[in-house]
């Protein structure tokens, strides 16, 4: 089995690039941060601060977390609630990043990333597939830019949504993003040594994806 291991700070394009990447390569695309926004959702349904590890750890118990393949698109269920839309917010983004950094949410997760590579080829993304979950991987590729250029970009896709959000306040969010996933006890944000590292800050998304195909295409044959 092949596996691809993509890591990178918050709004790289890692989640949109490996979508893509994915479906053209008939692999499984697996959003690893997808699951840290399920947890940090049920937190702020609950109630409960996700930096306050816990309360939240009292909350894992109550957690069942699916994920399904539907027509090529990942849907991620919360005690059977399908809560791939809901956890698309910046809320849910800062409660992830929070969570991520809990040390037994990382383990409570774990096993379900590694298990989904044991039977399919599978290309995963989040904060640290190639240094923490897929150690072994076939493939690992750092994704980064600028955090101006990561803003940017997702300040695009609000507009293009129709919300009016200041751009200097998507940057700054950004940067909190990038300080709290770097700082972080459990797991910090970090390269790995094998992995190829891929800097888009001057790419746009047709070359970015081409330069990923590359990467892999030298790895797995």
């Amino acid at each position: 089995m092949v596996s691809v291991a993509i890591d990178g700070p918050a709004g790289a394009g890692k989640s949109t690039l490996a979508r893509r990447l994915a479906a053209e390569m008939g692999y499984i695309y697996v959003d690893t941060g997808a699951m840290f926004r399920t947890i940090g959702l049920y937190a702020l349904r609950k109630g409960v601060d996700p930096k306050d590890n816990a309360a939240v750890n009292t909350l894992l118990p109550e957690i069942g977390l699916r994920v399904d393949c539907i027509d090529g698109e990942q849907h991620i269920y919360l005690n059977g609630e399908d809560v791939s839309t809901a956890i698309r917010t910046e809320e849910a983004g800062m409660a992830a990043s929070a969570v991520g950094a809990n040390p037994e949410v990382r383990a409570f997760l774990l096993e379900l990333q590694r298990g989904m590579t044991k039977t399919q080829n599978v290309l995963m993304d989040g904060r640290d597939i190639g240094t923490v979950v897929l150690p072994d991987a076939t493939v690992k590729i750092f994704l980064t830019a600028a955090p101006e250029a990561r803003a940017r970009r997702r300040w695009l896709e609000y507009q293009q949504k129709g919300m009016e959000v200041a751009f200097e306040d998507v940057l700054t969010d950004v940067k909190q993003r990038d300080y709290q996933d770097t700082h972080r006890a459990a797991a910090p944000l970090k390269q790995a040594e094998d992995a190829v590292l891929l800097d888009t800050s001057d790419l746009n998304f047709e070359q970015s994806l081409a330069a990923m195909k590359k990467i892999i295409a030298e790895k797995v044959n």
